[in-house]
C-alpha cells in the first residue's frame, strides 16, 4: 500500500538513500580500512554518497586508507551510481521473465532521462552493452600501459578501477596525487578523456547515433536522422570544451611546465574533467589562478549531458537557456531549435533547474561560510563541485567540519538525482487544478 502511494521520484530518491546507507555501513567496518580500524560513520557516509553520486570528493586517500574490500565497495557504488540502480533491477526482473510494471518503467525513465517507456527494456540492454564495452576497452589500454610500471595483477586492477571511475565520471583514483604523475602521458590523457566524454555525453545520444548510422531502414522509409536532443548535445559539447580549454590555457600561462605539449594536455584534460563532471586532475587545483578556477566553476555548473553518468544542470538545459534568451531578445513567439518547436513546458523545466541549482549553491555558501575556515573561492568551488558531482577540490575536503560534510553529502545527492526530481519528491503526486483562472499581468525586468 505504501509503495502505491509513492511517486516515481520519491521511490528513486528513496532507493539512492537506501544504497547510501548500506554503503556507509560497509565502509565503516574495520575490514574496509587498510589498518583494520573503523571509519566514522559521517566520513563513511560522505564517501559512500560521493561514490553513488559519482562525484569523487573524499575526506581520505582512497588508495592508502581503504583495503581491497573497501575499494571494491567504492567501485561497486560508482558502477551502480553511474548506470543508475534501476538498470540492475530491470535486468534482474527481465532475466527472471517478469514483465516490468508501468511504475517501474516510469522510475527507470526518470532515472535515465530515457526515451518513452515503450522502448525502455531494449534501451536498458543497450546501456549495459555500451557501458561494459567502453569500460573493457579503457581497462585494456590502461592496464597495458601500467604493466610497464607495476606487476601485471596490480596493473590490471589499476586499469579496471580507473576505467570504471572515468566512464562513470567519478574521478576516484588509487594514486595519492590523482593522475598528476601522468600529465605528460598521451596514452593516459587521451584514454581517460575519451572515457569521460563518452560517459558524460549521455547514453541516449550514443544510442541515437548508433541507430542513425547502423540501423537499417525499411524499404520506402526515409533514412533516420539525429534527434533534436542529440544535435544540441553535439553542438554544446565542443563549444564548452574548446572555450574551457582556451580559458584554462590562458589562465595557467605562467605555470611552470616543461613544454607546450604538457600545457596543452593539461588544459584539455582539466576542461574535459570539469565539463564531463569526472573529477580527475593532472594539475594541482589549489594552485590555479582565479580565472582558471572561475572557468572550471562555470563548466562544473553546466556539467555533462542528460541521461549519462555526469552531473550539473546539463548541457542541453544551458543550451535551451541561451536559446531562450536569444528568442526573447529577437521578439519571437516560439523557441525554434533545428527547425523544431520547443514546448513551453520544456523551457520552464530548464529555467527551474538552473534557478534551483543557483538557490541551492547560495544556501550552501551561506552555511559553509560560517562552518568552514576557507576562502570564499575555495568554498564556492567545493560546493559547485559537489552539486555538479565533479569531485575536483582546492584541497579543503579533508578538513571539512561535520556540518560541512553533511551539507555537501545532501548536495551531492541532489546533484545526482536532479534538483527537479528532489522537488517532485517533496511535492508528492501532482493534483490537477479544477479551475482555470483568468490571466494576470505582472511587470518584469
Amino acid at each position: 500500500m505504501r509503495y502505491s502511494t509513492l511517486t516515481p521520484h520519491q521511490l528513486l530518491t528513496l532507493g539512492f538513500i537506501t544504497i547510501i546507507t548500506i554503503g556507509s555501513f560497509l565502509l565503516s567496518l574495520p575490514i574496509a580500512s587498510a589498518n583494520g580500524s573503523s571509519q566514522s560513520f559521517i566520513d563513511a557516509m560522505f564517501v559512500a554518497t560521493s561514490a553513488i553520486s559519482t562525484t569523487g570528493l573524499t575526506v581520505v586517500d582512497i588508495g592508502s586508507f581503504y583495503s581491497l574490500f573497501g575499494q571494491i565497495v567504492i567501485l561497486l557504488l560508482v558502477q551502480i551510481g553511474g548506470l543508475g540502480y534501476m538498470i540492475f533491477i530491470v535486468m534482474i526482473v527481465l532475466e527472471l521473465g517478469v514483465k516490468l510494471s508501468l511504475g517501474g518503467k516510469l522510475i527507470l525513465e526518470e532515472s535515465l532521462s530515457s526515451p518513452p517507456y515503450e522502448e525502455i527494456a531494449h534501451f536498458s540492454k543497450a546501456i549495459i552493452f555500451i557501458t561494459f564495452l567502453f569500460e573493457f576497452l579503457g581497462a585494456a589500454v590502461l592496464s597495458l600501459y601500467w604493466m610497464r610500471e607495476f606487476p601485471i595483477k596490480h596493473a590490471i586492477y589499476l586499469g579496471i578501477f580507473h576505467s570504471i571511475s572515468a566512464f562513470c565520471t567519478a574521478g576516484f583514483s588509487l594514486f595519492t596525487d590523482n593522475i598528476c604523475a601522468y600529465r605528460d602521458s598521451i596514452v593516459v590523457n587521451v584514454m581517460i578523456d575519451i572515457l569521460c566524454i563518452c560517459g558524460g555525453i549521455g547514453f541516449f545520444v550514443i544510442y541515437d547515433i548508433y541507430n542513425t548510422l547502423f540501423r537499417k531502414t525499411r524499404e520506402g522509409e526515409s533514412p533516420k536522422k539525429l534527434l533534436t536532443h542529440t544535435k544540441l548535445v553535439l553542438i554544446m559539447l565542443p563549444i564548452l570544451l574548446l572555450a574551457g580549454t582556451l580559458l584554462i590555457y590562458l589562465s595557467e600561462w605562467s605555470t611552470v611546465m616543461p613544454s607546450f605539449k604538457d600545457r596543452l594536455l593539461t588544459s584539455v584534460f582539466t576542461a574535459v574533467s570539469a565539463s564531463s563532471t569526472t573529477g580527475f586532475n593532472t594539475l594541482d587545483i589549489g594552485t590555479m589562478k582565479i580565472m582558471g578556477l572561475t572557468t572550471m566553476i562555470l563548466l562544473m555548473y553546466i556539467g555533462a549531458s542528460p541521461g549519462g553518468t555526469g552531473g550539473g544542470v546539463k548541457t542541453t538545459t544551458f543550451g535551451l537557456l541561451i536559446s531562450s534568451f536569444v528568442s526573447v531578445i529577437s521578439m519571437k513567439d516560439e523557441l525554434i531549435i533545428f527547425n523544431r518547436r520547443i514546448s513551453s513546458r520544456t523551457k520552464d523545466r530548464a529555467f527551474a533547474i538552473c534557478t534551483i541549482a543557483i538557490l541551492l549553491i547560495m544556501l550552501d555558501i551561506l552555511i559553509l561560510s560560517v562552518t568552514e575556515e576557507a576562502s570564499f573561492m575555495q568554498i564556492v568551488f567545493e560546493i559547485v563541485s559537489a552539486f555538479g558531482t565533479v569531485g575536483l577540490s582546492t584541497g579543503i575536503t579533508p578538513s571539512l567540519s561535520m556540518t560541512g560534510k553533511i551539507v555537501l553529502s545532501v548536495t551531492m545527492l541532489i546533484g545526482r538525482v536532479g534538483p527537479l526530481a528532489i522537488g517532485f519528491s517533496i511535492r508528492g503526486k501532482c493534483k490537477l487544478t479544477p479551475v482555470k483562472y483568468p490571466e494576470g499581468g505582472i511587470l518584469v525586468g
